[in-house]
């Protein structure tokens, strides 16, 4: 199947990213998080349109068996499939090279970097619980979180 974005017709709905923590408390109905987190992608697809993308497909896939499984978990007419724009590359590596300023460790940018450059570029909304890296590397994303709603 095609991943490209589609193309909605103008209007104020927003288009919001979900985060893979958020997806997995809802697959493997975290006893914490897990009422939130549906509540949290309901609520967004209510308003407007729910995405992932392949990073967040690759992490949450690592729980099924098969490919056939994960797409029954995450159902195309749910949460649209989104490919990563070059800009988000772009922007990940930059927020990758801050963080690497800043003292990180690791070789490569992380799955973070990425997913919140994805937001950025294209303006989307993200739901997480991850808060704390995307509100460094990428403030302009609107954060849809447990802090967010008062939970």
């Amino acid at each position: 199947m095609a991943s490209r974005p589609r193309l909605h017709p103008v209007s104020h709905r927003p288009t919001t990213l979900i985060d893979t923590c958020v997806l997995l408390d809802i697959l493997m109905d975290d006893p914490k998080w897990a009422e939130w987190s549906d509540d949290a992608v309901a609520q967004a697809r209510e308003e407007g349109w729910v995405i992932i993308n392949p990073i967040i497909y690759a992490e949450v896939s690592v729980g099924f068996d098969t490919v056939e499984d994960l797409d029954e978990a995450l159902p195309v007419n749910e949460i649209e499939r989104h490919d990563l724009p070059y800009e988000a590359g772009f922007l990940a590596g930059k927020a990758f090279a801050a963080y690497k300023q800043r003292g990180g460790r690791k070789r490569s940018p992380l799955p973070d970097f990425y997913i919140g450059a994805h937001a950025a570029a294209r303006k989307y909304r993200l739901i997480t619980r991850d808060t704390a890296r995307y509100r460094t590397y990428f403030p302009t994303i609107e954060l849809i979180t447990p802090e967010s709603d008062g939970s």
